[in-house]
């Protein structure tokens, strides 16, 4: 028996109260989500000219020991740079950038004459691009006042936050919508499991409940035990010795574009999980946002249902 994917006479009326619900929660408290990753990042970024003597040393030295400052670097010239676009302008190889923007590391087997090289091209751009208008203190005798100090690293922050804004706001989402399964299984007097703590998807007792767990799958293409990750896994009160938990991927969209495009991502974890521990899996979506006719349509094609956040009691419908 199917929770949503087999009634689409509802699904309409759904969809604009699930809309709603996302658009009430943006207003009023992603503005706040956004503030507080600002204020953070606005630390950082003070962190980050303290390291550079306020912008006047940025050689290899430095981005050797600090290499997480370069995002901050990259949103402190005029124009703001993107990766690919520092990678150009310095002429360097696209691994050290790369290196140093995702792992927070130069590469380790990079030799010391081309890293030198490397880093010092990449802090020649930064300091010949360096915004003026924001660090006004560059070129002139008196170092920069608390207040200057102040104003350019929050004016950096706002680049920073603004050009990672839609993650931002996803993983604000996402955490609220985990809050509200945990709360509405504590309702019920589930227990919360901690992840990380020796909890295995296989090893859950009955009435229990954990958050994101690794659920491993065998890859189409080359069959190989991948792990994927699961937003909330359940083991229901009733559940019988060898039965699998029921599987929640939490989803939220702020437009229906990037739904559509991201749509066949669910059908492909659905299908490596059933060829994995066969049909007996259950997998269902917890949405709430832009999602429209189409996107549930192919869900419901992939035998995937759903439970909409604004009507959360349907998890009810799997066993809980």
């Amino acid at each position: 028996m199917a929770a949503n994917r087999d009634k689409p006479d509802r699904w309409k009326q759904d969809i604009a109260q699930s809309v709603d619900m996302y658009n009430d929660w943006f207003m009023h408290f992603a503005p706040q989500a956004y503030r507080t990753t600002r204020a953070r990042t606005t630390e950082e970024v003070e962190a980050t000219l303290e390291a550079t003597g306020n912008l006047t040393v940025i050689g290899p030295d430095l981005l050797k020991t600090k290499p997480s400052v370069l995002p901050a670097l990259r949103m402190s010239t005029c124009p703001p740079l993107a990766v690919d676009r520092l990678i150009g302008l310095a002429g360097v190889s696209p691994n050290l950038v790369k290196s140093m923007e995702k792992d927070n590391r130069v590469p380790p087997r990079m030799p010391p004459q081309d890293l030198d090289r490397g880093l010092r091209r990449i802090g020649n751009v930064i300091r010949e691009m360096a915004d003026v208008d924001v660090f006004v203190w560059l070129g002139r005798r008196e170092g920069p006042s608390e207040l200057e100090l102040y104003r350019a690293a929050t004016i950096v922050a706002d680049r920073l936050c603004g050009s990672v804004a839609n993650p931002i706001i996803r993983n604000a989402q996402e955490k609220r919508q985990l809050e509200a399964i945990g709360e509405w299984l504590d309702a019920l007097g589930y227990e919360h499991l901690p992840a990380g703590e020796g909890t295995q998807y296989d090893g859950m007792p009955p009435g229990t409940y954990s958050f994101r767990l690794n659920v491993p799958a065998a890859q189409e293409e080359t069959g190989r035990t991948v792990n994927i990750p699961v937003d909330a896994v359940v083991m229901p009160r009733r559940s019988g010795t060898g039965e699998l938990p029921l599987l929640i991927e939490a989803k939220s969209a702020g437009d229906y574009t990037n739904v559509n495009k991201r749509r066949k991502e669910e059908a492909a974890k659905m299908g490596q999980l059933r060829r994995t521990h066969g049909d007996g899996v259950r997998f269902v979506l917890f949405l709430c946002g832009y999602f429209d006719s189409g996107y549930l349509g192919y869900e419901a094609a992939e035998g995937i249902d759903w439970v909409w956040e604004h009507r959360i009691g349907d998890l009810a419908e799997f066993g809980l």
